[in-house]
């Protein structure tokens, strides 16, 4: 069955249940195997239109679906407010003469829920529904990450990629590390101190490092129970830049002593670590996994300045990175590796300052994210379109978020100075 919306060409197929439109009864369900595929034009998007949400909590339900559509970059979201619902045809006039592609609308259940449904406004035709609990009390943290959910629903429907609004970011500040959800609400300190967290899978838990003098530790927290336990630790040693593999089961740092600073490999079940690089007096650090778990992009000097290099996971088949010309050639550092593995993300000194570039690994493109301000240490999100990165754009270091397919920015709240941000996983399925 194919769907024809004004600036883009959906095809739709349900598999295994007829369309909800279609089906009978009293209940609404989600037709399991929904999928839209979206061939964009140049130029244009799926222009959405988040309907007026009731109930006591439904104003902050309009307003964060709003918003969450807002920053997934993939839509034009339509400020229009328009009442009544979305299901009588003169309500799909309406929607239409806005210049509404699909419609969102929302129904608080007496459950503490919201019904959601996606509309195709050319059509007059329910795209999809699903029941969504929300648990209480409303406008809590797990209240307002299950909305987030929501609207991760309604851009898979549309898209047929989940959103990123049910994330997290963790960063450094004040010598701690704290969260922030993906719009920059919830604001929470994780530690008392500690600096370059990096997720576990399924955002769980974060590792961090300490810098305190004595044993310089590398942490792991349990984010439900509130559990530290070390991973690294030992006097005169410095441990570092924390990496954890896709599957959770390797953890690579840097370990830093008097004859330099290596890469080293530990099993989080258990047992000993092995150095995995040889710098003889130079320094290997700031590891990042592929999505894979097989490979590491790293920084290391050993050519003289900072570059960014690749290698097995057990530190063999080194391969220069960031061979190509670009930026001032002496500086680049701090490499993510994006989800879907096309995309390395780098610092480099650009003009005597840092921006952040974009490595394609398939031809070795270099494309430019940032132009303002000094701009370090880039985190992909689950999407690998968005990145998070410190920026001094507005005066002081603070995280920003940009679509590399579009240019857009956007700063994320996070209170004094911020820095070494990374972005967690999706949340929840």
């Amino acid at each position: 069955m194919a769907v024809r919306l004004a600036g883009a060409a959906v095809a739709m197929t349900v598999a295994g249940a007829a369309p909800v439109a279609a089906q009978r009864g009293g209940g609404v369900a989600q037709p399991p195997g929904v999928r839209l595929g979206l061939q964009y034009r140049p130029g244009q998007k799926v222009a959405v239109v988040v309907l007026p949400v009731g109930g006591s909590a439904g104003d902050s339900i309009t307003a964060m679906l709003t918003r969450d559509l807002d920053f997934s970059d993939r839509f034009s979201v339509i400020a229009a407010r328009l009442g009544g619902p979305a299901t009588a045809p003169p309500a799909y006039a309406v929607m239409a003469k806005v210049g509404a592609d699909v419609a969102v609308h929302a129904v608080t259940l007496p459950t503490g829920g919201v019904r959601v449904t996606l509309h195709d406004v050319g059509r007059q035709a329910v795209i999809a529904a699903r029941d969504v609990p929300l648990p209480a009390p409303a406008l809590a943290p797990a209240w307002r990450m299950a909305v987030h959910g929501v609207a991760d629903a309604v851009e898979e429907w549309i898209t047929g990629e989940r959103g990123i609004a049910q994330t997290r970011i963790a960063f450094t500040r004040d010598g701690r590390v704290w969260t922030v959800d993906s719009d920059g609400e919830n604001l929470v300190p994780v530690t008392p101190a500690g600096m370059s967290p990096q997720w576990l899978p399924g955002g769980r838990a974060l590792v961090y490092s300490v810098l305190d003098g004595a044993r310089n530790p590398i942490l792991l927290k349990d984010l439900a129970t509130g559990g530290v336990r070390t991973l690294a630790a030992g006097v005169g040693v410095e441990h570092t830049t924390p990496a954890v593999s896709p599957d959770g089961r390797l953890l690579v740092y840097a370990r830093g002593t008097a004859d330099g600073t290596d890469l080293v490999a530990l099993p989080l079940g258990g047992g000993e670590g092995r150095r995995i690089t040889v710098g003889r007096g130079r320094a290997s650090t700031q590891p990042a996994f592929s999505p894979d778990g097989a490979r590491l992009a790293f920084m290391s000097d050993r050519s003289g300045h900072p570059e960014v290099y690749i290698s097995d996971v057990d530190g063999a088949n080194v391969e220069l990175l960031t061979a190509a010309a670009f930026g001032d050639r002496d500086y680049r550092a701090s490499p993510d590796w994006s989800p879907d593995g096309r995309l390395v993300a780098i610092q480099s000194r650009n003009g005597g300052t840092f921006h952040i570039m974009t490595i394609n690994l398939r031809d070795q493109t270099v494309r430019q994210v940032t132009d303002v301000g000094r701009n370090d240490d880039p985190s992909w999100a689950p999407d690998s379109r968005h990145l998070v990165f410190t920026s001094t754009r507005s005066g002081t270091r603070q995280l920003w978020i940009a679509d590399v397919e579009t240019g857009r920015t956007r700063q994320l709240p996070c209170g004094k100075e911020c820095r070494l941000a990374a972005w967690s996983p999706r949340l929840a399925p």
